[in-house]
């Protein structure tokens, strides 16, 4: 695919929401939920981009992209301070909806920016260079905590935790909170601007006991934590609902280049992503909305004119 083909620019000082899709264990379903949310805002008309920052390049292939093909990848963006994010920028089969795509190389960031003294601030940098092009960007972040990991918490305003509710997972969860709390605050914070949006729960089944009691502790979690006065970047995090139920045409979906919309639009998984969906973009144009109210000068009512009444001349002294 031609990767210079540019999205069409947003109206200028508009808002963008930028989310890290991160979880430090793999096979979560964090590259499908990150493929098939920047769908569902594609496919509700909103200029989407998918940023492909796990060296496997799922995403990037998960969207109709062979990276060994690419001649400009976001590796080249990280490691070239030059390079025109244009130039990977990727359109994918589903209109409204780009990508930056990963290769392998990207694995040798780790290494190759060790030394680098802005490091930790080349995918912000990258990102700057795409600026009124998108009102969505999605991070798709490798499944650990290394130098790419911590460009995407650097870059991004949101973390988006994909799990599925499983008692180990819950624990992972929590040391991922630790990583952001890190990340965020401090005299060396990272990204002061950080927050935690929540979770998704993926490949799910509410039948089992175990599932419903993970879930539980999830939301007991966050209602404590919105109700506690320490401000933690997850005080106004939540477990998103609708969960996305097990629906093995999720896994059979990328091995076509496409999306759960393209490939099964019957499916429950298309189904339940499309549902969360509308509530990302419910809650964004809520907050869009406070936004413009709040930017709006005060403005004082008209005063009328007055018009003052003059008594009719006197017959007698006309």
């Amino acid at each position: 695919m031609d990767g210079s083909v540019p999205a069409p620019p947003l109206p200028a000082r508009r808002p963008v929401r930028l989310i890290a899709l991160m979880n430090q264990k793999g096979g979560v379903g964090k590259t499908t939920t990150t493929v098939n949310l920047a769908a569902a805002f594609a496919r509700a008309g909103r200029s989407t981009l998918v940023v492909d920052l796990d060296p496997q390049a799922h995403a990037s292939i998960a969207l109709g992209l062979d990276p060994s093909s690419l001649s400009v990848t976001l590796y080249d963006l990280l490691m070239d301070p030059a390079a025109s994010a244009t130039l990977a920028l990727a359109p994918t089969g589903v209109p409204e909806l780009f990508v930056l795509p990963a290769h392998t190389d990207l694995a040798a960031c780790e290494t190759e920016l060790a030394q680098a003294a802005d490091r930790l601030r080349r995918l912000e940098r990258v990102l700057a260079g795409l600026q009124g092009r998108f009102e969505f960007v999605l991070i798709d972040c490798p499944p650990s905590l290394g130098v790419l990991t911590l460009n995407a918490l650097a870059a991004a305003r949101e973390v988006l935790v994909p799990m599925q509710a499983h008692f180990l997972a819950l624990q992972g969860v929590g040391k991922l909170l630790e990583t952001v709390r890190l990340v965020s605050t401090g005299p060396g914070a990272i990204n002061p601007r950080l927050r935690v949006a929540g979770v998704v729960l993926c490949n799910h089944d509410n039948a089992s006991t175990h599932t419903r009691e993970v879930v539980a502790d999830l939301d007991a979690f966050f209602e404590t934590a919105r109700q506690a006065a320490a401000d933690t970047p997850w005080r106004s995090a939540r477990v998103f609902r609708p969960a996305i139920r097990r629906n093995i045409k999720l896994a059979e979906a990328p091995s076509f280049g496409k999306t759960i919309f393209e490939y099964a639009p019957q499916a429950s998984g298309a189904e339940d992503y499309r549902a969360l969906g509308e509530v990302f973009l419910r809650d964004w144009d809520a907050y869009l909305a406070r936004l413009q109210s709040a930017a709006k000068p005060e403005t004082r009512p008209e005063t009328p004119e007055v018009t003052i009444a003059r008594p009719a001349p006197d017959a007698a002294n006309a």
